[in-house]
């Protein structure tokens, strides 16, 4: 059985009238305590039969299945239907080599590093890299372990975390992970799909490649327990339909690409009752495919079956050719009194060279209430630029 309660409070130096978090799936509102997320389910297992439920209640229900659009291609509103699901399969484990399971359902993807599970992860508000690639896919996995150090996962999903299928053909990928020693951790993550609703022609791949490394290991030590680091690179790019990958030669078919790379480094102190941790990363992705759109003005009474109507009049343009590129940095100190419970404080910079993040006019109304009518003129008020300071609480059981 599992039990993980993630509790945040946040404020950002721009103090958006509206108390909205732009660009973040961790985080949704700034100065208030925010329940992010409640998860409570387990492994089960029965002979060679497995399965996973794990359920999701608070903010990320909300927050991480709006980047999904792929609910409204046909009937029924799967956001809603499986929003309080974080993982939900079922499988058979084989007794071959190392082991071998097959699973079907809702798993987490890992791509980028993070895990979605923040009582997992070093800093809180994850890097670019980690918070616009995929939280979790929608399939059947495959996973192989030939030895003891080696994993190989096959993935065939209805897509890049999407509840279902964008076009006609599924995503395929997979994962290959090789931990030699408990200090050394490499992997890889590779994805194949079509993900754009409406443009079959357009194919997207991704490659996410990790190395974690723990250089320091002194567990009776009253000073410093232990010191690692983690490094992540990713590239890829969509072509096809309009977009043309890494090549900008045609103004009729711009490049429409993704690369990325973050670092953090780790210490922990007092026989791991203290951690601190620095790091940050960059992003470029013209195009815009994988940015985590902010919203424009908020209805009211948004429509479930009409994506145009939860971004508001002013949405954030995701044209073939439009630029972005972030970067940030943060520095987290943890308290950890024992392994169920950890205190996060948390300082981070993120920036774009495009207005992206919040600024004090907010982006629902002039009020901030998504009751107050829209007076002419009035537009989203998007900066550059945000700080901000984080102070989770994370239960883990």
């Amino acid at each position: 059985p599992s039990i993980l309660i993630d509790n945040n409070i946040t404020h950002s130096f721009n103090n958006p009238v509206d108390h909205t978090v732009v660009g973040s799936t961790a985080l949704s509102r700034n100065d208030e305590m925010v329940i992010s997320a409640v998860n409570v389910g387990g492994d089960f297992s029965y002979g060679n039969a497995r399965g996973r439920i794990m359920t999701q209640f608070g903010t990320r229900s909300q927050v991480v299945p709006r980047n999904d659009l792929s609910p409204y291609h046909g009937q029924y509103n799967l956001a809603d239907a499986y929003r309080y699901l974080d993982e939900a399969y079922g499988g058979y484990h084989f007794n071959k080599w190392y082991g071998i399971n097959v699973d079907g359902g809702l798993f987490m993807s890992y791509i980028g590093l993070n895990s979605y599970y923040q009582e997992e992860n070093w800093e809180y508000q994850a890097s670019y890299t980690s918070d616009n690639t995929p939280w979790f896919f929608n399939g059947i996995r495959v996973q192989i372990f030939p030895t003891k150090t080696l994993k190989i996962e096959l993935w065939g999903i209805n897509g890049w975390q999407s509840y279902a299928m964008f076009n006609n053909m599924p995503g395929f990928g997979g994962n290959i992970t090789w931990q030699p020693n408990e200090n050394i951790k490499l992997l890889s993550n590779d994805y194949y799909g079509t993900d754009a609703a409406g443009l079959p022609g357009r194919h997207r791949f991704h490659s996410d490649n990790s190395f974690l490394a723990r250089y320091y290991h002194n567990p009776k030590s009253k000073g410093i327990t232990q010191m690692a680091f983690s490094a992540t690179f990713d590239i890829g790019d969509e072509k096809g339909g309009g977009v043309n990958g890494f090549n900008n030669s045609d103004p009729n078919n711009p490049a429409q690409n993704f690369i990325s790379a973050m670092f953090y480094n780790r210490i922990w102190f007092a026989k791991k009752k203290f951690a601190w941790c620095i790091g940050g990363g960059w992003m470029t992705n013209p195009g815009r495919y994988l940015v985590l759109a902010p919203t424009g003005d908020a209805s009211p009474f948004p429509n479930p079956y009409n994506p145009t109507q939860t971004v508001g009049t002013h949405p954030f343009t995701e044209n073939p050719g439009d630029k972005f590129t972030g970067m940030d940095y943060s520095t987290t100190i943890s308290w950890l009194p024992n392994q169920s419970i950890e205190f996060k404080l948390e300082y981070v910079h993120r920036q774009s060279d495009v207005p992206y993040f919040a600024g004090a006019g907010g982006v629902t109304s002039p009020s901030g209430y998504t009751f107050t009518p829209l007076a002419p003129g009035w537009v989203p008020d998007l900066v550059k630029s945000e700080d901000r300071i984080i102070f989770a609480i994370l239960f883990r059981l």
